[in-house]
């Protein structure tokens, strides 16, 4: 059950209207990594648990907070874009070619579609998707895509609060800034009290049989790149972060297979085969007789 407190957890007061910006910020709004993806994904996870306990909790709380942070990006996107007139952007573009060119970075949906207010999209203006989410079942597969989320997620309100000089945006970005961290943090520390309690470990799914897995190249590094550099570095030798073996480093594969016939599908696929058309179609006929459909 969601209830509605006309309240926002940090305040969102830009400066000035800045309806560039405002396409910029839809990114982490409407994008792969923003604020609707996260609040849904979090979300999923909790209703998809299996359990009660602090686990659920946790997904329950932070989904909760991260759609206050959509409403948050919502409506500074619309306040960006609330004293930016239509007409007056229409004749500085005409007179100016330079700051023409510089608004046709400008997300003319804002205007045609939502009348001057945020959208459901990223800033190319592609529509959220709910292929975004990550929601598995699997809490330290769930937990470990969170992290990335989150780290996606700042990055790109850092590098956001980079190109604008307005305080009121930044203060607002430097407060998503630090919730970022504390969910990177959150979720990281999650994962591994996860692994603590023995209730999931690596690899995920911990609990398929590793005698069905074939474990002769587990633990390899295997080359298929002309650099050498990769040898160097932890994941070529010594001990696994599962603890479950050693890691070892080959320079190139070790096992190949021969390349199976080309595949020849049903006729009715009309794929080009080197079966002469003609047989096709007659075989295409025939079985379109003996079908039962």
């Amino acid at each position: 059950m969601f209830f509605h407190k006309q309240e926002l957890q940090f305040k969102a007061t830009p400066a000035k209207p800045d309806a560039l910006f405002a396409r910029r910020l839809q990114e982490v709004l409407g994008g792969q990594y923003g604020e609707i993806t996260v609040a849904m994904q979090y979300g999923f996870q909790a209703w998809n648990s299996h359990e009660p306990g602090k686990y659920r909790d946790l997904l329950f709380g932070i989904g909760a907070e991260e759609f206050g942070h959509v409403e948050m990006l919502a409506i500074t996107i619309a306040q960006l874009l609330e004293k930016a007139p239509i007409e007056q952007s229409e004749a500085a573009a005409a007179s100016d070619p330079v700051l023409g060119a510089v608004m046709g970075g400008m997300d003319v949906q804002h205007a045609i579609v939502a009348g001057a207010g945020a959208r459901a999209v990223d800033s190319n203006g592609n529509p959220w998707q709910g292929s975004y989410i990550t929601a598995s079942g699997n809490l330290l597969a769930d937990f470990t895509a969170n992290a990335n989320a989150e780290m996606q997620g700042r990055l790109q309100v850092a590098r956001l609060y980079n190109m604008t000089d307005d305080h009121g945006v930044r203060e607002l970005l430097s407060f998503l800034l630090a919730r970022d961290t504390m969910h990177q943090n959150q979720w990281t520390a999650a994962a591994a009290e996860l692994r603590a309690e023995g209730r999931e470990d690596l690899p995920v799914p911990s609990n398929f049989p590793l005698s069905q897995e074939y474990r002769d190249v587990s633990y390899q590094y295997i080359n298929f790149s002309d650099g050498a550099a990769a040898a160097e570095g932890s994941w070529a030798s010594g001990p696994t972060p599962d603890g479950k073996g050693e890691f070892t480093y080959l320079d190139a594969p070790g096992t190949s297979a021969p390349m199976p016939p080309a595949t020849q599908p049903d006729e009715r696929y009309y794929g080009t085969t080197p079966k002469p058309n003609i047989v096709e179609k007659a075989a295409g006929v025939v079985k379109d007789k003996l079908s039962t459909k």
